[in-house]
């Protein structure tokens, strides 16, 4: 299936009884500093009791990611009940969830062996503290033993998928040199592995066919470029299919039953014609036959799943940030009655064993996501994890509106819309003007969705402010043009979205011009810096979370696995043309327009945006005299996965808005 902040008591006995450590460096600077166990922050003041108490209930909410079906008839998800996301177990609707995985990192990437296997169970991916060179691991059901699948050295492997027999699992992995993600291919019987494609680049499997002998799979170049193929097990040889256009993105490649012919999600054009949206498509090699799925849906396919039976085909669209599901009968490819669905965002779903049920998590702006499940015979859907939300009255939370601002240039003589979410606080004094927070997403081909968020909840009931979540160009899911209006060069008309939505912010009367803050994390961060470079003088805080600062020395220092990903979408840094860029729109050459409050948060471990980014922003910002708060976690990556160090944050950026923005 195709995306808070938290209080725990451990975040409160740090927050209560503190370990100050003050280095001779800190101390001549004027910057206070406190180092608590894992982590080191600066400048942050001491967090209120009564603002740990209010936010308390809100940092307790929770949800559940539907992951499979186990073979007999289980769901197994993904839920916190401690610190991490962990597996879980549920047999019935709103039944027990049992906890199978008790690990201090999150789990991830459940994938079930299916029920042809030899061996009931299921494998997951663990990293350390958040540096995402995950390995993958084996729980058995029958004894309940796990054991580590992959090398346990310093390279990331995801992806398991199984062929339908389950004797052989297929998962991307580094292994071999550190940069390429390779596919492997595991003998699940014997335990022997060996890498099958490794031709260079990003690759990953995408489906076995139905007599387990050949592998369809995908290299991926960025989120406007992909190329598919198929690799033949027995010989090792892989034949990569024509693209149409000679450049496309896919979305996902399937067998259909026969084996013979495919599924795929794609933008090739059509009859000749450029195609802005991903549609659903089935073809078939033997006769040529091509037939659109999906046609009628101007919008994106997210993803699609095959029934194991062959019955039934699930596809989901993404329909201006809210998903609509389609389940079509197989081979006729007619339309299944389907139960009425929240409305939400959720995935394409997996199919039961037997074909009979689909099941899929439901996230809405009101709900954290759950999981539910559809009978497909009786067009029944019944609930099956009724998530936590910290004991608050769900039926207070408020839902965002869907917005539409002008921006700085135009599209056949009008001007060009941006999209956004708008969380309203409820109940509003006449003549009360709002503070409004700016949540900017990452990607920078993210999207952001009305889906649930503690943090939007807190700041709209409790502190009585407005947040906006717009999608900038660049944002996917409207388009192929609109996906690549930031590349490159043109990174900045992404920013002067920004600006214009503080434009839109002056002219609404219940939105206080003279209150904005701007937070984002990853590329999101980039934008949070770069909206206080241009607009310092109509913005009075940021929140600056794993963000870039110098595009040149995060280019050069994240992982090399993800350098030639990234410079597809942001360009070269070892160009002169590049260079020059980078050098005009990078927030750490240009500080001194930093003139708005700054908050920097990082994982020390992240292998995307190096720690470096922030150290970097923070002692330049600081330079200018510019006070700046800073949290540095020694245990965590690219964002905040332990509910402590979570909730500790999230603490902490509330009373910088408090500080900041309300005040």
């Amino acid at each position: 299936m195709s995306h808070r902040i938290r209080l725990s008591l451990l975040a409160l006995a740090l927050v209560a009884t503190p370990a100050l450590a003050q280095t001779g460096e800190a101390a001549s600077s004027g910057v206070k500093r406190e180092v608590v166990g894992n982590r080191t922050s600066e400048n942050i003041p001491a967090i209120p009791a009564e603002l740990i108490e209010r936010l308390n209930r809100y940092q307790n909410t929770r949800g559940a990611a539907v992951a499979g079906w186990t073979k007999d008839g289980c769901l197994l998800v993904s839920t916190r009940f401690a610190e991490t996301a962990q597996a879980h177990r549920v047999c019935q609707p709103l039944g027990m969830r049992e906890q199978l995985t008790f690990y201090p990192e999150p789990v991830a990437g459940l994938a079930t062996a299916p029920a042809r296997a030899a061996r009931s169970g299921f494998v997951f991916s663990k990293d350390k503290g958040g540096d995402e060179f995950s390995q993958l691991y084996w729980f058995d059901d029958a004894s309940r033993e796990i054991s580590l699948l992959t090398d346990g050295k310093r390279n990331q492997n995801n992806g398991a998928l199984f062929s339908p027999d389950g004797a052989r699992m297929a998962y991307s992995s580094t292994a071999r040199n550190g940069t390429d993600t390779d596919i492997w291919v595991r003998d699940v019987a014997s335990g022997t592995a060996k890498p099958v494609v490794t031709e260079g680049g990003s690759w990953s499997a995408q489906d076995f066919s139905p007599d387990g002998k050949q592998l369809l799979v995908v290299k991926y170049v960025s989120a406007a470029e992909s190329y598919p193929g198929v690799v033949d097990l027995e010989t090792g040889k892989l034949r990569m299919f024509p693209v149409d256009g000679g450049k496309a993105a896919f979305g996902g490649f399937e067998f259909a039953p026969d084996g013979r012919a495919v599924y795929f999600v794609s933008d090739e054009p059509l009859d000749g014609k450029a195609q802005e949206f991903q549609t659903l498509r089935y073809h078939d090699p033997a006769t040529g036959k091509l037939e659109v799925l999906s046609r009628q849906i101007p919008w994106d396919v997210d993803g699609f799943t095959v029934a194991d039976d062959g019955r039934h085909l699930a596809y989901v669209t993404n329909e201006d940030g809210i998903s609509k599901l389609h389940v079509l009968a197989l081979p006729s490819h007619k339309e299944v009655k389907l139960p009425e669905l929240p409305v939400g965002v959720f995935g394409a779903g997996t199919f039961s064993p037997d074909g009979k049920r689909l099941a899929l998590s439901i996230n809405s702006a009101t709900s954290p996501s759950d999981a539910y499940v559809i009978d497909l015979d009786s067009a029944k859907l019944v609930r099956w994890t009724r998530s936590e939300v910290g004991g608050l009255d769900a039926s207070k939370f408020v839902s965002p509106s869907l917005v539409r601002y002008p921006t700085f240039d135009e599209v056949d003589g009008k001007k060009r819309t941006i999209p956004a979410f708008y969380y309203k606080p409820a109940n509003v004094p006449a003549g009360k003007k709002l503070p409004v927070v700016i949540n900017i997403h990452g990607g920078p081909e993210g999207q952001s969705f009305p889906t649930f968020s503690p943090n939007a909840q807190f700041m709209a009931n409790e502190l009585g402010v407005a947040m906006l979540v717009p999608n900038v160009r660049g944002s996917s899911g409207y388009g192929k043009t609109y996906l690549s209006l930031d590349n490159a060069e043109k990174r900045e008309d992404s920013v002067k979205d920004i600006g214009a939505l503080l434009d839109w912010i002056a002219q609404q009367p219940e939105l206080d011009a003279s209150r904005v803050g701007v937070v984002g994390g990853s590329y999101g961060g980039y934008m949070t810096l770069a909206t206080l470079m241009h607009y310092s003088d109509r913005v009075r805080a940021g929140i600056d979370l794993v963000g870039i600062s110098d595009f040149a020395t995060f280019l050069t220092n994240t992982e090399s696995y993800r350098r030639d990903l990234r410079r597809a979408e942001y360009g070269d840094e070892r160009t002169p043309e590049m260079q020059k860029v980078f050098a005009e729109i990078s927030p750490a050459r240009h500080a001194d327009r930093i003139r708005s409050r700054l908050f920097v948060a990082q994982g020390k471990n992240d292998p995307r945006v190096p720690y470096t980014e922030a150290e970097q922003i923070v002692k330049a910002v600081r330079a200018n005299g510019q006070p700046v708060w800073y949290l540095l976690y020694d245990d965590e990556g690219h964002g905040f996965r332990k509910k402590g160090n979570s909730d500790w944050f999230g603490a902490a950026s509330i009373l910088f808005w408090q500080q900041n923005l309300l005040n």
